[in-house]
């Protein structure tokens, strides 16, 4: 099975506290079990977040075929997402409206052992 990778980075605000409830919230199990489902409803097969300060990134694994920006506006529309959203968004420097798509950036990759 072919996988393609998406790398996407992210800023917590600058706040010890507000990171280590941004971590508790997203610690085994404490995710909300519609968004767990609903990325993959959309086609991720698997996803991990790492942190480095108030730096996150995001490590998610797709089928070879997935369209990113389609399954980004699909997402958007499912089960308590935009709630989501809405929730995280006070530990992000980032807007409470803002979708999935808009605060995650993309990070182009520029290196790959062996090619």
């Amino acid at each position: 099975m072919e996988i393609k990778r998406f790398c996407k980075a992210l800023t917590l605000k600058n706040d010890a506290e507000l990171i280590k409830k941004y971590k508790e919230v997203h610690a085994p199990g404490a995710a909300w079990p519609e968004i767990t489902q609903g990325m993959k409803d959309v086609g991720i097969l698997d996803m991990e977040i790492y942190l480095l300060k108030n730096q996150l990134f995001m490590i998610m694994d797709t089928l070879a075929d997935f369209d990113h920006d389609k399954a980004m506006q699909e997402l958007a529309t499912k089960p308590r997402q935009s709630e989501w959203e809405e929730y995280v968004s006070r530990f992000q420097n980032s807007s409470s409206s803002a979708s999935a798509d808009e605060k995650w950036q993309l990070m182009e990759k520029i290196y790959k052992m062996g090619e």
